[in-house]
C-alpha cells in the first residue's frame, strides 16, 4: 500500500499523465506480450499488467516484479495497433514507486561474490531503473 493513500482514478491519472499513455486504448490484443523479450519472466505480463490498471487493481501492478523487469526496449509500443507503449507505463510505475521509496534494488542486500563476477551492463541497468 502506497502511504499516501490516494485514489485509484487519482494513480490511474498520475500513471497516464507520466507515461503519455491512456491505458482505456488498450483492447487486450496480447501483441505487446508476444514481441516482448522478457515476458517469460515478468509477473504480471505486459497487457495482463494493463488489463489490471484499467480494473483499477493498481496497487498489485506497483508491487509486482514485472515492472521492474521490463527491458524498456519499446517493442511493446512498436507492436500496439492502438498505439499503447507498455514499457513507458512501465517507467512511470517505477518512478511512482521511487517517489515513495518502494523500490526492490539495494546495494548493500547484493552478494559481492555475485557483484564481482556480473557484468557491468547488468549494475548500469538496473540501477538506471532506479533514477528517473
Amino acid at each position: 500500500m502506497l502511504p499516501n493513500l490516494r485514489s485509484n482514478e487519482e494513480l490511474l491519472k498520475e500513471i497516464e499523465n507520466l507515461s503519455g499513455q491512456r491505458i482505456i486504448d488498450c483492447y487486450q490484443c496480447g501483441e505487446c506480450t508476444a514481441g516482448c523479450p522478457v515476458a517469460f519472466a515478468m509477473e504480471p505480463v505486459p497487457n495482463q499488467a494493463i488489463r489490471l490498471l484499467q480494473l483499477g487493481y493498481i496497487d498489485e501492478v506497483l508491487k509486482s516484479s514485472g515492472i521492474w523487469l521490463c527491458a524498456s526496449c519499446n517493442v511493446c509500443g512498436e507492436r500496439c495497433p492502438r498505439g499503447v507503449d507498455y514499457g513507458k507505463i512501465a517507467d512511470a510505475l517505477r518512478t511512482i514507486n521511487l517517489r515513495n521509496n518502494n523500490y526492490p534494488l539495494v546495494l548493500e542486500k547484493i552478494d559481492k561474490e555475485f557483484i564481482n563476477q556480473a557484468p557491468q551492463q547488468a549494475f548500469i541497468a538496473a540501477f538506471r531503473k532506479l533514477t528517473t
